[in-house]
């Protein structure tokens, strides 16, 4: 136990002397000869500079009909998307020509979903939000896609493809 409380100490030494601002984890510190689990060392990154969100037709007014949480989680997604991440629970939809991702969130009044287009210039296109309504498979709604493509081909003409 010494010898883990040693190595814990001189890691948070040299990250409190040299490291300052923006954070994120590495795992690729070596483990001491009795560590049960690995010690993370905090390495600073460049923040990047968040992409315009584009939001077409009634995308926002769709979304802020949403309860709180769901809009709270949503957001949080769309933001990520906007920094060159991807959130946990974003799946691509398939059968675009054009990279489409969608981000479902669940609550006890229903599933929630909202679908964007993050690889078309230099924005993130919000093409739809919506409440799966169907009580039974986990397929997106016929009517809800054909919305999705009309929506992309706007998308494409303002990102000017």
């Amino acid at each position: 136990m010494k010898r883990i409380s040693f190595y814990f100490q001189l890691v948070t030494r040299i990250v409190s002397r040299h490291f300052s601002g923006c954070y994120s984890t590495c795992y690729s510190f070596r483990r001491p000869l009795y560590a049960r689990s690995s010690i993370q060392w905090i390495v600073p990154v460049a923040p990047e500079q968040p992409r315009k969100l584009i939001w077409l037709v009634d995308s926002l007014v769709r979304l802020k009909r949403f309860p709180p949480m769901v809009r709270k989680k949503l957001g949080f997604a769309l933001y990520q998307s906007q920094i060159g991440q991807r959130h946990e629970r974003a799946k691509m939809l398939h059968g675009f020509n054009d990279t489409v991702w969608q981000v479902r969130a669940d609550d006890p009044t229903g599933t929630y979903r909202t679908v964007y287009a993050a690889q078309l210039g230099e924005a993130v296109y919000v093409l739809h939000a919506f409440q799966k309504k169907a009580t039974s498979g986990i397929a997106t709604p016929q009517r809800e896609l054909d919305l999705i493509r009309q929506r992309l081909q706007l998308a494409r003409k303002l990102a000017g493809k």
